[in-house]
């Protein structure tokens, strides 16, 4: 499980949200590539996730990324803590 802190204002680079005007969120990011990466390598998922996050602006950790890689490529629940501050 990670853990992440998100200012309010910026839940959108987070959450899937369909007022979003641009871009898309981490957790789309995120479940397109759980849809189409099952089974991949783990190393083949941790660049596109760290592509992901630094679109969104979110600080994830190499480990976090790596966790969630992992999951990804298992095919299992990943859950990530939200600090809202």
């Amino acid at each position: 499980m990670g853990e992440i802190s998100v200012s309010g204002e910026h839940l959108d680079r987070l959450l899937a949200d369909s007022r979003r005007t641009h871009g898309a969120s981490y957790q789309a990011a995120f479940s397109e590539l759980a849809q189409t990466h099952g089974g991949r390598p783990v190393g083949e998922i941790v660049p596109l996730l760290r592509r992901a996050a630094d679109r969104a602006l979110l600080g994830f950790t190499a480990r976090d990324l790596h966790e969630q890689a992992e999951a990804i490529s298992a095919g299992r629940r990943y859950v990530l803590r939200v600090k809202v501050t």
